[in-house]
């Protein structure tokens, strides 16, 4: 079956296909009923013409997917990278339903505290952590990833006289190389991130470092995210389960008894279909590392795209259309505010794209070539380039698919456009909807208030002194 007003990223019709699972026929009908519902609720409409819409039950089961891919004897200890939706009722529910948290800033940090993680849930990642992060992490016993040799010898100082509180992991770049997104890809020859393995004399110190410091316990390595294949992810994740073997093996100790094995499984954004699934990964895993799992180690995964990419959708009105050179061009309030990856970079984070009437009904009809615009000033401010859509009026709602993970939840302030309220739904099996808010809209007196309102005149006293 196909999802009516829907597109896939090439402008053809797509939606749930016939080896679709369940919950993804599941998520496409409770979207459809949301839509409507935030209409007829005027959450969605010319007095609030951009919102996001959050499909709990969709969170709720990606997260039941992922723990029961990782099923096992090893243990597993599974954080949700706040990253990809530092929302505070989001991480709160992950929290809820057994998730740990990986934060990379303070900012991250106070959230996924404010969300009820506790401190022996969180992972601290970054490759710029201060001595005050660091000393705040080591006192509570918070998992702390270090990215490099000189941050080790910060934590050696640190820690003179007292033990650690919590595990300690070194981050390693395996360096096997980019996927199709290079700003996404984490581990190649000049990353960043870690410590090259493949540098000159790297696996030596790495050994070293562990062998003066009985207090190192974990090896961390994340080959990257949307655009990395399976087989090059699970290449990374073995170079990292090889260096603890043998770690282990030269110190004649098991000193390393964690492994994080970061996030990074890609998002289809092509069709309604989950795939790559978290089994496929797992299969994929012990293909490449059969030992990861037998229990030695404890794992710790970092997704965060993944659990809620597909649950997300963004809602706008449309203001106007238009044609220029022969193409039709509907104009909406959704742009590089809310999908920034979308605008600067089409061919690599495309997003499928429904239309609906103002009634919030799907709409069909012969299809249109027609460009989705948003309401920033600059040319290339486009979520959608010809699509092949039913024809877009003015008053109609253009629905941006798959946009649970960074796209609401990391607004670009470009234009000083308000951020939209983010709603949370679900709906039970006679398709009615129950709406949470999540994030109110911004107000526009907000935006100014945050310009520095409050020290309107300080430049003209300067220039008055």
């Amino acid at each position: 079956m196909s999802t009516p007003g829907s597109s896939t990223s090439t402008g053809s019709s797509s939606g749930a296909s016939s080896g679709a699972s369940r919950s993804s026929h599941r998520r496409a009908r409770a979207r459809e009923a949301a839509l409507a519902r935030a209409v007829e609720d005027g959450l969605l409409g010319p007095r609030s013409p951009l919102v996001g819409l959050l499909d709990v039950d969709g969170v709720l089961a990606a997260v039941g997917a992922l723990n029961e891919a990782f099923e096992g004897p090893a243990p597993v200890h599974h954080t949700f990278a706040a990253k990809a939706c530092g929302l505070v009722p989001v991480l709160r529910l992950l929290a809820d339903a057994g998730m740990g948290c990986e934060v990379a800033s303070p900012g991250e940090l106070e959230q996924a505290l404010a969300a009820g993680f506790t401190y022996d849930r969180l992972v601290f990642d970054s490759p710029a952590k201060t001595v005050e992060e660091l000393e705040f992490a080591l006192a509570r016993g918070i998992a702390i990833n270090l990215d490099n040799f000189q941050e080790l010898a910060r934590v050696d100082r640190l820690l003179t006289g007292r033990e650690a509180a919590g595990p300690i992991g070194l981050r390693v770049n395996p360096q096997v190389g980019a996927g199709a997104i290079g700003a996404m890809s984490t581990a190649t020859a000049t990353s960043k991130f870690g410590i090259a393995l493949r540098d000159p004399g790297a696996v030596d110190a790495v050994i070293d470092a562990f062998a003066h410091r009985p207090w190192l316990d974990r090896l961390h390595a994340h080959v990257g995210s949307q655009g990395c294949p399976l087989p090059l992810i699970a290449e990374g994740v073995r170079a990292a389960y090889e260096l603890a073997e043998r770690v282990n093996a030269e110190l004649g100790r098991a000193q390393i008894t964690g492994l994080d094995i970061g996030g990074g499984l890609p998002v289809n954004f092509d069709d309604e279909d989950d795939r790559p699934t978290y089994a496929d990964y797992v299969a994929e895993l012990r293909g490449a590392a059969p030992g990861l799992f037998d229990g030695r180690y404890t794992l710790v995964t970092e997704f965060g795209r993944s659990l809620l990419a597909k649950s997300g959708t963004i809602g706008t009105v449309v203001e106007y259309t238009k044609s220029a050179g022969g193409r039709r061009i509907a104009v909406t309030h959704a742009g590089a505010q809310v999908a920034t990856r979308t605008a600067f970079m089409p061919d690599a984070w495309p997003l499928r794209v429904g239309v609906f009437d103002a009634e919030g009904r799907p709409k069909r009809g012969p299809a249109e070539v027609v460009d989705i615009a948003g309401p920033c000033c600059f040319a290339g401010d486009l979520t959608a380039t010809a699509r092949a859509l039913p024809a877009v009026e003015p008053g109609d709602v253009v629905a941006l698919y798959d946009t649970g993970a960074y796209y609401f939840s990391s607004h670009f302030s470009y234009n000083s456009l308000p951020r939209p309220a983010v709603y949370g739904y679900r709906t039970d099996p006679g398709g009615r909807v129950r709406f949470a808010l999540v994030r109110e809209a911004q107000s526009v007196r907000g935006v100014v208030e945050e310009s520095g309102l409050s020290q309107a005149d300080a430049l003209v006293a300067l220039r008055a002194t």
